[in-house]
């Protein structure tokens, strides 16, 4: 139970520094956040703020996915890479979430992840693309349901 209150202690005081533009020193401390889970939503939050304030976030990203992948416990590694793809798909940063979705072992909640992606691009005009992602979905009641909400966002 410390290891979880001295974890959320540290990722306040990580919030702060990211949000003092101080990202070196927020990296620094959030090495150190002994609770996996906290530690790979710490370093999800530093990508997704450095992404939003247009900064270079591609070696903080690289970052949160490890940490991420290091998550012992398979559901909680799925839902930190679930939360940073649907960060990154949020910021219309389609590519990056994407490239998240690759990592999420977990065949449905990846399909989940690539319908919403394919709707996206769908609602950008990019159909071509959206359906040739629809097409490569594994689950196939998601790809199903994709393939249904494809028509409304045209």
């Amino acid at each position: 139970m410390q290891e979880w209150y001295r974890s959320r202690a540290l990722y306040e005081a990580v919030l702060k520094l990211v949000e003092s533009g101080n990202y070196d020193e927020a990296v620094k401390m959030a090495e150190g956040i002994p609770d996996e889970a906290i530690k790979a939503k710490t370093f999800s939050t530093i990508a997704v703020e450095i992404a939003r304030r247009g900064g270079d976030y591609q070696k903080f990203l690289e970052r949160a996915i490890e940490v991420a992948l290091d998550i012992n416990n398979f559901e909680e590694s799925t839902k930190a890479l679930m939360s940073l793809a649907f960060e990154f798909l949020n910021m219309g940063r389609l590519d990056d979430a994407k490239r998240i979705s690759m990592f999420i072992k977990d065949v449905p909640n990846r399909s989940k992840v690539e319908a919403e992606i394919a709707l996206n691009l769908a609602k950008n005009g990019k159909v071509a693309e959206a359906m040739e992602i629809i097409n490569g979905i594994l689950d196939e009641d998601v790809k199903t349901w994709a393939m249904s909400r494809l028509a409304s966002q045209l």
